[in-house]
């Protein structure tokens, strides 16, 4: 129903039988007046449908021109169409690009309105006159390659440490992945200068981190949040382990020969006896020595114990230290 206050006429007198809900702008004189001219109700039409048709038939439609990918040249200059990594549009794209799950006996989904195409990462913009432009830019930020640097070994001598990270480009609401925090750090362990005791010291800190057929260590921290923070963590780690490497306890200098991890020719009865087998005989102050590769031998052959190559090894030490085969070829010429 309408709100305006109905007035009727009752006794020759005017009276209120109802209130309006809003407050009239103007005064209740005026009000009276114009309501007793009309008696029917007015209506406030705020739809007006019959008009809002009219309107919408009066707008104009212009036809859509066709896509930019139609009306490119040749030799259109594709880093100003697509310069740099965007959500993938069909209009500006001149290829027959198709991806989707494809159903039996149907064509794959084309470019066009197509939501895998727009839900993946693309590489439209990495074209090779692009990047050889974005090269020749960047080239005067770079420095020469330094002529010092020629091969692989070079590279090794002036750069031991290398340090080894992925990157990686996926669809996920994040531009991180968890992978890309993790670091690697190779060292060859014979750049790090270390004598006997804490070369020993060192690889028993390490552990299986070390590889003795290359010689390299290789440390790898994933425990931080970030790569460069993963990265400091090892470069610490390092740092640690050759310093306290080099620390020797009060402990250490009380093992005997018993307590040994290894054999070690130098302290045991075997160099002692080689000696005497050596120097006997012999006056003077030149007395013959024992050569290194026989010391090596024995080592070799009871840390890694009893095997084809130890065997051969010693035996052929040997028979240098007691001068058989002298012996045996002053007897095959007789």
């Amino acid at each position: 129903m309408s709100l305006i206050a109905r007035i009727v006429r009752e006794n020759g007198k005017l009276s209120l039988v109802a209130y309006p809900r809003y407050h009239l702008a103007y005064s209740s004189t005026q009000a009276n007046e114009k309501e007793l001219e009309n008696d029917d109700f007015r209506v406030l039409n705020l739809r007006n449908t019959k008009e809002q048709k009219a309107q919408r038939q009066q707008v104009k439609r212009y036809p859509l021109p066709p896509p930019r990918s139609e009306q490119m040249p040749v030799g259109q200059d594709w880093g100003a169409v697509w310069p740099g990594p965007r959500t993938f549009h069909p209009a500006a794209v001149p290829l027959p690009l198709r991806q989707g799950w494809v159903p039996k006996g149907k064509a794959p989904p084309s470019k066009v309105a197509n939501t895998e195409l727009m839900k993946i990462p693309n590489f439209l913009h990495l074209t090779p006159p692009v990047i050889k432009r974005q090269a020749e830019a960047l080239r005067k930020f770079c420095t020469p390659w330094p002529e010092q640097l020629k091969t692989e070994e070079d590279i090794e001598k002036h750069f031991p440490v290398s340090v080894i990270s992925s990157d990686y480009c996926h669809a996920l609401p994040t531009i991180r992945n968890p992978l890309a925090r993790i670091v690697s750090v190779k060292l060859n362990l014979s750049r790090l200068p270390l004598d006997g005791h804490a070369k020993d010291k060192f690889l028993r800190l390490v552990g299986d981190r070390y590889d003795p057929e290359t010689g390299v260590l290789t440390i790898v921290t994933d425990r931080c949040p970030l790569r460069k923070q993963n990265y400091d963590y090892a470069m610490y780690l390092i740092t640690a382990l050759f310093h306290e490497s080099w620390v020797k306890e009060p402990w250490e200098d009380l093992k005997m020969e018993a307590d040994m991890e290894v054999y070690i020719w130098e302290n045991n009865k075997s160099k002692e006896m080689a000696e005497k087998i050596v120097q006997w005989g012999q006056k003077g102050n030149d007395k013959p020595t024992i050569a290194p590769s026989f010391k090596e031998a024995v080592e070799q052959l009871i840390n890694e114990g009893e095997n084809d190559t130890t065997l051969t090894k010693y035996k052929d030490e040997v028979i240098k230290l007691l001068q058989l085969s002298k012996t045996n070829e002053d007897a095959s010429e007789k």
